[in-house]
């Protein structure tokens, strides 16, 4: 059972929640990871800390978008939440004064935070991939750690277990979401873990072949690595969320994960097959950057 208030304090119509201080956490200790890596490919990290934050503003607007326009299962122009409320409410849509974004859509903040490394690399004159296999390996370790705040929240849990110890029990003391048939004797199925949990070992994966496998690599390739791997961890926990946004049979995130395995596994192959390792993918070498990169 949750122990933990989500709300950590309030002054007047602001909300401070535990939800929004743990995906910063995660954000910031991603950035770190990835700065390592620019390190030992003899880049300057400033850029990650630097693109960080156009990544940051660009993938809240994004995710914010994807929420605003899901129809969880459930929700009617009465219910707050999805398209049907929003549509009548648009305010609600940007209102932080409530409490912060209380819905946010990583399919929406991965693609906001890809534009926004995109942007700030060719401002720089800086080659994208580089620097998006670097994020792609700090958002699997935000992610690791954003997706507690769920926890927090009481949210986004699956059916019950039947089990009598395993594994999420409702706290009706602190604001959750609404639990099937108001039963708080049951115990649910904890897809945040199992999300979590993935999210981890597609950043060991990602950060050790990034770390350890740099002739075998193109740039982008790490990128395609979390297109594959997050989604397809992503298609079999969404099968334990009663709430999904469903499309023809399929919650929507299935199929936006069918498209990302798929494609990215294509693309991952046709890559190399056609890839002439005579040439170097990237002009970011370590003698390119090495007046940039600060002393250690």
């Amino acid at each position: 059972m949750n122990p933990i208030n989500p709300i950590l304090f309030q002054l007047g119509p602001f909300e401070v929640r535990w939800y929004g201080i743990l995906i910063m956490t995660g954000v910031g200790l991603g950035a770190y990871f990835a700065t390592r890596l620019a390190r030992k490919r003899g880049l300057d990290p400033d850029h990650i800390w630097n693109a960080l934050i156009l990544a940051v503003v660009l993938g809240i607007i994004g995710s914010r978008i994807y929420h605003v326009f899901s129809i969880p299962e459930g929700c009617t122009p009465e219910t707050p939440c999805g398209w049907y409320w929003y549509r009548q409410h648009p305010i609600d849509a940007i209102a932080f004064w409530k409490g912060g974004f209380q819905g946010l859509g990583i399919y929406g903040a991965v693609v906001g935070g890809i534009l926004g490394v995109v942007n700030y690399s060719l401002w720089n004159k800086l080659n994208p991939l580089v620097w998006l296999d670097m994020g792609a390996v700090g958002l699997a370790f935000g992610q690791f750690v954003g997706r507690w705040g769920n926890f927090i929240n009481q949210e986004l849990y699956g059916p019950p277990t039947g089990s009598e110890w395993f594994v999420v029990k409702l706290n009706p003391d602190f604001p959750h979401q609404p639990p099937p048939d108001g039963r708080y004797d049951l115990r649910y199925h904890p897809t945040f873990l199992y999300e979590s949990l993935w999210c981890l070992l597609v950043f060991i994966v990602l950060y050790s072949v990034h770390a350890r496998l740099p002739d075998k690599l193109r740039d982008g390739d790490v990128l395609l690595g979390y297109i594959i791997l997050y989604p397809l961890g992503r298609f079999f926990i969404e099968m334990f969320r009663p709430d999904a946004w469903t499309m023809g049979g399929l919650a929507t995130a299935q199929w936006i994960a069918i498209l990302c395995v798929v494609g990215g596994s294509i693309t991952l192959v046709l890559r190399h097959i056609f890839w002439d390792r005579s040439k170097t993918d990237s002009d970011e070498t370590p003698d390119a950057v090495a007046e940039a990169a600060p002393a250690e």
